[in-house]
Order: C-alpha cells, then structure tokens, then sequence
C-alpha cells in the first residue's frame, strides 16, 4: 500500500470512529449514521482499492477514472440535500398543522371562558399531577 491509499484507509476509519462515537452520545440519528457510514466505506473502498476506480470508469465509459469519485461525491450531496428537503417540508407541514390545533384549542378555550364565567373566576386551572417518566 502506497501512501494516499494508507491517509484514504486512515480517513476512512476515523469517519466512521467518529460517526459510531456521535450515535453512541446521541448527537446524530441512527438513519444518518447510515448515511455517513457509506460515505466512510465509499471513501475506504476507493481509497485502498484504487483499480476499482479504474473499473468503473471503463464500465461506466468515462475516460478520465480519476473524476469518478468527484462525480459521486457531487452526487451524494445531491441525494442527501434532497432528503433534508424532503424532512424539512415534512417539519414545517406538522409545525402548521400544529400551530392550527393550538389556535383552534385557544379559541376553543376563549370561548368556554366567556360561557362560564363564573366557574373560571378567581381560580386558577386545576393542576393533574403527572406520572414521571420511569414510573409505572
């Protein structure tokens, strides 16, 4: 093994130390982890196996291999700028959906007071104690 292909096996190796590292404190989701493990594996395979590059550009017709793992990389980054959009959209969605029901619950609310006012005055709302989490 010459050099680049011991940094690309090193490289490798400590982005997926680090991504097993970030799932274990829960900094990042399992899903992602998936995501970033392989880019890992892509970039450890590439790295110590670089004929493989050559393969595929002969099969792919590509007559510079060399830019093989540029292309995939921009192509990676494209898929994974999708899904983000994608659970964006998802969030901001659920965020209106949830901003209605608040609004609708307030109104809701508003209304039940000026109905009765009598039963609200002087009171404040009667508080549920809640089973903490662990229990029961």
């Amino acid at each position: 093994m010459n050099a680049v292909q011991v940094t690309a096996a090193v490289i490798g190796a400590l982005l997926a130390g680090t991504i097993l590292l970030l799932v274990r404190r829960t900094h990042l989701h399992g899903s992602y982890a998936l995501w970033w493990f392989a880019v890992a594996g892509a970039i450890l395979v590439l790295g110590v196996f670089p004929p493989a590059i050559d393969w595929l550009g002969h099969v792919t017709g590509i007559h510079y291999p060399p830019v093989i793992p540029i292309i995939i990389g921009i192509g990676m980054i494209l898929v994974r700028l999708l899904t983000m959009d994608i659970g964006r959209s998802r969030n901001e969605r659920q965020l209106r959906r949830l901003t209605q029901k608040l609004a609708i619950l307030e109104q809701e609310l508003a209304q039940l007071r000026r109905d009765k006012p009598r039963k609200f005055s002087g009171k404040g709302a009667k508080v549920i104690p809640m089973p903490k989490s662990g229990d029961g």
